[in-house]
């Protein structure tokens, strides 16, 4: 199977947990490719792929502006085929009821600035990337990790992701995506 696998990020977790997607998608025998949405050449022919993914990361309450513009761009093709929204956000490591509630207005704000209906969306936990954030930011992180009580350590980064939970979303993805027909 062809998929496609779209991203994108800030500071580079997405890029992360993409790669992770479109290795284990190689490793189970499929035909991938991994695209930067800010990235995308204007030839690319969406409709040629079997399957399309789409990661994206939440960043001040918003998804990056170029994901946004390849859903609204290629919405056509996204409908006709199996796709998914894979979100990246630290609200999603959460379960206090302001994080879920504050996560599902996110992903519908982007829906509706795609005018998109994924087939699946599927949740992430992100990181803390200290190492890339400035004083400001960085402080502002430690802050929300303390009231999370998540390490506060600023010297490297933490990741919250849950990388098994990930890979039985995409095996199941791939699975019922190939049981499709496409």
């Amino acid at each position: 199977m062809k998929i496609l696998l779209v991203y994108g990020t800030t500071e580079g977790h997405t890029r992360k947990v993409a790669s992770f997607i479109s290795e284990r998608l190689s490793e189970a025998g499929h035909s991938v490719l991994l695209q930067d949405a800010s990235e995308v050449a204007p030839s690319l022919e969406v409709g040629a792929f079997d399957a399309i993914l789409i990661a994206a990361s939440v960043h001040a309450g918003r998804y990056q502006s170029s994901v946004v513009h390849f859903a609204r761009q290629h919405l056509a093709a996204l409908d006709a085929r199996p796709n998914a929204f894979i979100s990246v956000s630290l609200s999603a490591a959460g379960d206090e009821p302001e994080d879920v509630e504050g996560l599902k207005s996110c992903v519908a704000d982007f829906l509706a600035q795609a005018r998109w209906i994924p087939g699946r969306i599927h949740h992430v936990a992100g990181a803390f990337r200290f190492t890339a954030y400035d004083f400001f930011k960085r402080w502002a992180m430690k802050y929300i990790a303390y009231r999370k009580g998540a390490s506060t350590d600023t010297s490297r980064d933490h990741e919250l992701t849950d990388w098994d939970d990930l890979a039985r979303f995409v095996d199941a993805f791939a699975a019922d995506a190939a049981a499709a027909g496409r």
